[in-house]
């Protein structure tokens, strides 16, 4: 996990980290983890710790099982919001 700050606005990163370094092309859809690996790279995280991140975040991205589970866990998304990329699920949350 990974947690932006920007003057008001926090960005919350998350990603399983066997995916990290890879790019995800279904030809709809196009996502290079390797490139941006940055954007997602931070703290190995326990879910507690990512709840605690969410309390005040602006918007969340979410890619793979375990980061989506999370965010399904929390009450964040339904399963019905819920893309995916070669299998991939992902998600991007605002907190409006």
């Amino acid at each position: 996990m990974k947690v932006h700050t920007k003057q008001n606005e926090v960005v919350v990163a998350l990603c399983d980290k066997e995916l990290i370094g890879t790019v995800l092309d279904d030809g709809r859809a196009y996502m290079d983890l390797d490139t941006y690996r940055n954007f997602y790279v931070g703290k190995i995280s326990t879910e507690s710790e990512v709840r605690e991140a969410l309390k005040k975040f602006t918007s969340a991205n979410f890619v793979g099982k375990k980061a989506v589970g999370i965010a399904i866990s929390l009450g964040l998304v339904e399963k019905n919001d819920i893309k995916n990329i070669n299998k991939v699920p992902y998600i991007q949350v605002y907190n409006i």
